[in-house]
């Protein structure tokens, strides 16, 4: 835990307390928390306690994606929600998730041998465990489900039961009906059948980024440390904090549902952040060797001030991945499960297993240095204090009004595309063409009159007579939009139930197929309405995101103006720290309706655009890259905020700080990249647009606005910068943290240079 910093005029002496101190204690510069001593002192039991728990999150976390949904994009107490559980329990057919397609190639639909096979494979589904409401072109002479070209046609049904029970009966009878049957071929398709297979892939698809994303990260961190040791080290921390997750995934599905796309999550935080945690803290930890300390006391003073940072970056990410759980839908809540805990896991083993390893591995953590392997010539000098980067800054604060003004403009123009984002639904299209469900609806969206399971119902509920019933149906087939009403079939029971079948005009979940539905909505009735079906969902997962959003966006907000201000003390770091984050991510949202709504790069990247972007989507990719950008922001104001304490000088403060963390960013950055593009290669649309796009944002955010941005603006607002009014400035004394234990120097220290910098480097190099 975090150790409360308390400074007061005359600053806080080792080993003592603020003068006039109140209820809240204060560390000496030399004293560590009682964890932090254990891990210190027990290295071999905290990491022996550390391999038993791994193996049992092993043993509790296998088998995690069998039971996880491929769905969760539903609004649960939404009219559509209602609407579709009401009539699976009383209209199973009116709502069929598995679909036969049948061809009888050249003979036609209604040859005797092929109605007779189609008629026997419809009986023969209808007598199957968990399926109800089969139905056929054979048994309805529906226009809708024959093909326009009289070669193939459709029997429809229900598997009923909750998304893993549907799964498994799809598993256990798929096989008996896929194939050729006599004079006829039969596919698989409807929702459940492309649920399935998107799961299947994801999973082969995560196993593929893990085995393309473990080496590469290996190789570069190889490249970052030097040292092949060294490289280990953050690549365990991650694997622990994967293995654990995923023993928390399969727990909570126990008692809730989690979707399966939060393991690509899952993997690429896990290994992103134990990189950005495990770089910060070895690179703290060797800086204390260079100064002379022995293992332990570097150890000690590392976790006093590089683990305070990671800490308090992990909470960020965590609030920024938190807002997710305000939303109903478990697609997003999943996201949020699965990414609090992997970056408190991934925090926690930064935070003790690798201090542990730390202490056992002493000055041998540089051990096994691959690249000489490689060099030639003299060995370089090893300068991790980045003095380049401290020379880089001198002509952007130099001419701070022209790179501001500049970035700004890149980063706004980049994502001006957004402007134009339309939302929408997954589908079948998000698999590739490839994939045998995606080929059934491929078949029955452009050969077929209508969409089997694709069209809008409107649930009848309360005593009608039939006048009354013929009267709606011939008012909702009159409205705009409306291609086609059927109905209503009916039930009994009290109050009488009915249902009416409405085939919209164009896409069955484009923009016209949603007016409908709000027409539909508005249409007077003589009895209770609901609508529902795949446009109704959409529109009222639209609602609760657009009802909860503000929330959401307000939570992350506060908490990190907060956070930033506990960190820095200022009240315009924080405001820039919010402003800036969000410019990070302009390129990343551009860029998604640029490539995946408008299909620029669809060939390349091997999908199929749409016209639309996922609803939810964004709203995962937004908390996911601010948290992200926040981890790094933090990185860097933590050592710029230190700096500043011992100096007093802002501009050599900002230098500085670049100087000891530009470097690390920028490598946490391409690492953290390496691993999103790997899960960016996944077949199924969302996760390559998850993958890529948070890629393009933290590689924005690191080598852009890191860069460029942040000390030019820095050094717009000058001294006024750390300002922050006397009350604000005494909570902070008080319940602040930072990365410094030394009390602050007077604001008057002389000012340190650009060669200053390039001083203390050759001092440090010599010192290493």
């Amino acid at each position: 835990m975090a150790e409360v910093k308390k400074t007061a005029p005359g600053g806080v002496g080792d080993g003592g307390e603020a003068p006039g101190g109140g209820g809240v204690g204060v560390a000496a510069g030399s004293r560590i928390g009682g964890w932090t001593r254990f891990v210190t002192a027990r290295p071999r039991i905290t990491l022996l306690v550390a391999l038993v728990l791994t193996a049992l999150a092993v043993l509790a976390g296998g088998g995690v994606a069998d039971r996880m949904g491929s769905g969760g994009w539903e609004d649960p107490a939404a009219e559509s929600t209602y609407a579709s559980e009401a009539l699976e329990r009383h209209f199973p057919g009116s709502r069929p998730n598995l679909l036969l397609l049948v061809d009888s190639g050249t003979a036609g639909t209604d040859a005797p041998a092929v109605a007779a096979e189609a008629r026997r494979l419809a009986g023969r589904l209808d007598a199957e465990a968990g399926v109800e409401g089969v139905g056929s072109y054979w048994s309805t002479g529906s226009p809708a489900l024959r093909s326009e070209d009289g070669r193939k046609a459709v029997i429809a049904a229900r598997i009923t039961g909750e998304e893993k029970e549907a799964a498994a009966v799809l598993d256990r009878i798929a096989p008996a009906y896929r194939g050729a049957h006599g004079p006829v071929e039969v596919s698989l398709g409807g929702e459940l059948a492309v649920r399935h297979e998107m799961q299947t892939l994801i999973e082969e698809d995560l196993l593929r980024a893990e085995l393309i994303a473990l080496p590469l990260t290996l190789v570069l961190l190889v490249m970052v440390f030097g040292s092949a040791v060294a490289a280990l080290l953050p690549l365990g921390v991650g694997i622990v904090a994967v293995l654990g997750t995923n023993a928390i995934l399969r727990g909570l599905t126990e008692f809730t549902d989690v979707s399966v796309f939060a393991q690509n999550l899952t993997t690429a935080l896990g290994l992103g952040l134990a990189v950005d945690y495990a770089l910060f803290v070895v690179r703290r930890y060797r800086e204390e060797l260079a100064a002379g300390a022995d293992t332990h006391t570097a150890v000690r003073a590392t976790l006093r001030t590089a683990g305070r940072t990671v800490l308090f970056s992990a909470l960020t990410v965590a609030v920024s991945l938190a807002a997710m759980l305000v939303f109903p839908q478990y697609f997003l809540r999943s996201f949020a499960y699965a990414g609090i805990a992997v970056v408190l896991l991934a925090a926690t083993a930064a935070l003790t297993l690798l201090p542990a390893a730390l202490v056992l591995l002493g000055h041998r953590v540089d051990a096994l240095d691959v690249r000489r392997l490689v060099r030639r010539g003299p060995e370089p000098r090893k300068d991790a204090s980045g003095a380049g980067w401290a020379r880089a800054a001198g002509p952007v604060m130099r001419k701070a009004p022209v790179f501001a003004v500049l970035t700004t403009a890149g980063l706004v123009l980049l994502g001006l595309p957004f402007l134009g984002v339309k939302f929408g639904t997954a589908d079948d299209r998000q698999l590739p063409v490839t994939a045998s469900s995606r080929v059934v609806q491929d078949e029955l969206r452009d050969g077929f009159p209508g969409d089997p399971g694709g069209g809008i119902t409107v649930l009848a509920e309360g005593p009608a007579t039939p006048a009354q019933y013929a009267a709606y149906r011939e008012r909702i087939a009159a409205l705009d939009g409306v291609g086609r009403a059927d109905g209503p079939v009916t039930a009994g029971g009290a109050p009488a139930r009915a249902y009416f079948t409405v085939v919209p005009d164009g896409e069955a979940v484009g923009a016209g197929a949603q007016r409908v539905v709000g027409e539909l909505r508005a249409a007077e009735a003589p009895f209770a309405t609901s609508v529902t079906g795949p446009a109704a969902v959409l529109v009222d997962s639209q609602d609760a995101i657009g009802e909860r959003l503000p929330l959401a966006a307000g939570i992350i907000v506060l908490v990190t103006l907060l956070l930033v201000f506990l960190l820095t003390g200022s009240v315009l770091v924080p405001v820039q720290a919010v402003v800036l984050n969000a410019l990070s991510l302009t390129a990343m949202f551009g860029a998604v309706v640029w490539v995946f709504q408008e299909g620029h790069l669809s060939g390349f990247l091997g999908f199929t655009p749409t016209g639309d972007i996922e609803t939810t989507l964004p709203v995962l990719m937004f908390c996911v890259a601010f948290g992200l950008s926040m981890d790094y922001g933090v990185f860097l104001l933590s050592r710029i905020k230190e700096e500043y304490d011992a100096t007093g000088d802002h501009e050599h403060a900002v230098r500085f700080g670049l100087s000891r963390t530009g470097g690390l960013i920028t490598a946490a950055a391409v690492i953290l990249a390496v691993v999103m593009v790997a899960i960016g290669t996944a077949r199924v649309t969302n996760t390559k647009m998850l993958g890529l796009g948070v890629a393009l944002a933290v590689l924005m955010d690191a080598m852009v606005v890191r860069s460029l941005l942040v000390p030019s603006v820095m050094k717009l607002t000058g001294r006024l910068t750390w300002w922050a009014p006397g009350p604000l400035r005494r909570f902070h004394d008080r319940f602040g943290v930072g990365e410094s234990d030394a009390p602050a120097r007077p604001p008057a220290a002389p000012a340190a240079s650009e060669e200053t910098i390039d001083g203390r480097d050759k001092e440090y190099s010599a010192a290493r």
